[in-house]
């Protein structure tokens, strides 16, 4: 039997269904901003961890009224325990380390759902009230536990945490400390790179190299190549000066063999002639017997025989000086030699004197300058001639394992991070 609406019967009915309709369009929508918002914001997703805070509403549709109803048993706020568990009325404990807001909401809709019977999955939103702390350490000037705010960066938590350490009442003395020690220092440093390129010179002078090995404190450097450079065109001149006065005496002593050489040939000569004049003389002196040749004749051969024989011996004292000459020129090459060695070790041994010298005024410089960026961190980097760095490590637990990793101003910090801040004068870096 057909039962005939009233006019305004399928008015009501449409009426009615309105609230319901809304509600699912409400959670349509809801779930469709949730699964575009990572895209649209670009962040990761905030993984839930312990310390921190977070705000907990529960209700339930009422579709007979139309109306919320507030679990207000269950609704409030609350703190991720050291354990990452957070307790819930009805559930207990609840694992919420590791797991996205949305995560968490749903697991909670689903567990009241599972634990109290329900016909249908209550709904339940999860907000983070307070982030769990961050940790900062160092050369900070308030090191310390600080609250998190999203979008932190390195440089804004150093920032927070009041920036660099300072000297208390004693920044311009610290600053004018650590001003001196440091030009101290590099005026030492230049001299010790200096003596450290002198040292690898004569090292190899002494071992006869021609060419100069950079030491390792040099190597790589452009002020190393150049003090190299100036060291190897320095050894090259004293090479060639020792050339010079070799190269003097050897054609010295080439210049006396070639005059013993014509010596020992005019001797020869000489005494060629002396033996002829011997056999002339005794020639003459049967002739003379027989009355047959004068004796003046006979004083001339013998008073010729007399000079040659005078000149023959003064050509062999000639060849004998210049033997003698020859000998000294070997003598002195052999003592510009000894000089050149006992020099080069001389002058190693004073420069090993100098570098081991200045080492320990320049590890006495290193000292103040550490000491002044320890007690003013701030005032080793704003010199004008500091070349002191910042560095920045952040201590981070990723998969329940603790990791030290580098960072710079720019790195995004996450909650729970300890970020480790020092300030590194030049000489220890």
């Amino acid at each position: 039997m057909l039962h005939r609406m009233g006019p305004y019967a399928g008015e009501a009915a449409s009426k009615s269904s309105i609230p319901l309709f809304r509600s699912r369009l409400v959670s349509v929508l809801a779930a469709i901003m949730t699964l575009l918002l990572p895209v649209v914001s670009g962040a990761e997703e905030y993984l839930l961890g312990p310390m921190d805070k977070l705000h907990i509403r529960v209700a339930e549709w009422q579709s007979a009224d139309a109306s919320a109803r507030d679990w207000s048993s269950v609704s409030g706020d609350y703190t991720v325990g050291p354990s990452g568990s957070i307790s819930i009325p009805f559930i207990g404990e609840l694992p919420a380390t590791g797991k996205t807001t949305a995560e968490l909401a749903a697991t909670i809709g689903d567990e009241l759902q599972q634990t109290l019977g329900l016909l249908t999955r209550p709904d339940a939103s999860v907000e983070v009230a307070e982030f769990r702390p961050f940790f900062i350490s160092g050369d900070v000037q308030a090191p310390g536990k600080y609250a998190y705010d999203p979008g932190l960066t390195v440089l804004k938590a150093i920032s927070v945490a009041g920036g660099l350490r300072r000297a208390q009442n004693e920044g311009m003395r610290v600053e004018r400390d650590y001003i001196n020690a440091h030009g101290n220092h590099e005026v030492l440093a230049a001299e010790h790179n200096r003596l450290i390129a002198r040292r690898a010179r004569l090292m190899a002078e002494a071992e006869g190299a021609t060419a100069i090995e950079p030491p390792e404190e040099l190597a790589g450097s452009a002020e190393g190549k150049r003090l190299i450079a100036k060291e190897t065109a320095f050894m090259k001149a004293r090479e060639e000066q020792m050339e010079r006065s070799l190269s003097a005496l050897d054609d010295l002593k080439k210049l006396l063999t070639g005059e013993i050489e014509s010596l020992e040939k005019k001797i020869a000569t000489q005494n060629r002639q002396i033996q002829l004049s011997r056999e002339e003389l005794e020639g003459i002196g049967g002739l003379a017997e027989r009355g047959l040749v004068v004796n003046q004749r006979i004083l001339g051969a013998e008073r010729s025989i007399a000079d040659l024989e005078g000149k023959v011996l003064d050509m062999e004292t000639a060849k004998l000086r210049a033997r003698q000459d020859i000998s000294r020129a070997e003598r002195d090459a052999a003592t510009l030699r000894d000089e050149r060695e006992a020099e080069i070790a001389r002058q190693l041994q004073e420069t090993e004197a100098e570098i081991e010298a200045l080492d320990l005024k320049i590890a006495m410089y290193r000292g103040l300058m550490t000491e002044a960026a320890s007690l003013a961190p701030e005032a080793a980097l704003s010199t004008a001639t500091a070349s002191a760095e910042v560095s920045y490590r952040i201590v981070r637990s990723v998969d329940e394992e603790t990791q030290e990793i580098a960072a710079d101003e720019n790195t995004a910090v996450r909650p729970g991070d300890v970020i480790k801040v020092d300030v590194v004068p030049p000489s220890v870096q």
